[in-house]
């Protein structure tokens, strides 16, 4: 299971939100490029971006800044989700050398673009699922659907998606620990691999992800928690890691 430090992109700067609310916002650097570096040296085997304002605007804002960690990092598996809703855009994500896009709103909204997606790039789509209450929100979480999140993980089960990075929106930012159960839920239900995100607060909550990893969770982003102090990405890397 990867331990994937979050570089959360708004306007130029590294933040976290509290329950994705833009104006709810927390700047921990003015320098994303040096974050991914201080990361990095933390142990990081994977990072994980997003695109606030691109998600939101519906188009990539931060490609700049993306492409400038991946430059520095190539051998770095990156992942990127925020704003991804054409193939151009993972064109030219993939040619900046990202390895992952993450397609959100655009899933619920649009899953034949997933399918279509997976077959231009091959083993390069993530689906992000974010929920309340089991249903899935879209729009940089502006809006909430009537679709269930199992329900959309289950749609893509066989169309070749990588990854699904499940958040609990409810937790988000708010330090209250990882929704353990709904996770590993919708790993063993949707039949796809599942990246947990969203409360992961301190090394309780990776021991309770790793205790359930075999049903089919691969990884855990944490943000706040690394930025606050109250995880340390290589002491939870070695958790992760021994038997």
């Amino acid at each position: 299971m990867l331990i994937i430090p979050a570089i959360d992109l708004k306007d130029g700067k590294c933040v976290r939100l509290k329950q994705g609310r833009m104006e709810d916002d927390t700047v921990f650097s003015d320098d994303p490029v040096g974050m991914a570096t201080h990361w990095v040296e933390q142990g990081a085997r994977r990072l994980h971006l997003v695109d606030l304002n691109g998600a939101f605007a519906g188009t990539p804002i931060h490609g700049e800044i993306v492409t400038a960690i991946a430059k520095k990092y190539p051998n770095l598996p990156i992942q990127i989700g925020g704003g991804i809703r054409s193939l151009e855009t993972i064109e030219a994500y993939v040619k900046a050398g990202v390895s992952f896009a993450i397609i959100g709103t655009k899933a619920v909204k649009d899953p034949q673009f997933v399918v279509d997606a997976c077959k231009a790039f091959p083993g390069k789509i993530i689906v992000g699922i974010d929920a309340k209450d089991g249903l899935v929100a879209t729009d940089g979480w502006a809006e909430v659907s009537t679709v269930m999140a199992v329900d959309l993980a289950q749609q893509f089960r066989h169309a070749g998606v990588s990854a699904i990075v499940y958040t609990d929106i409810a937790r988000d930012g708010m330090m209250q620990g990882v929704n353990v159960e709904a996770t590993a839920q919708l790993a063993r239900d949707g039949g796809i691999p599942v990246i947990a995100s969203g409360g992961v607060t301190n090394i309780d909550d990776i021991k309770r992800l790793k205790v359930v990893a075999s049903s089919g969770i691969i990884g855990a982003i944490t943000g706040r928690a690394i930025y606050e102090g109250t995880i340390n990405v290589a002491e939870a890397q070695a958790l992760a890691d021994a038997p």
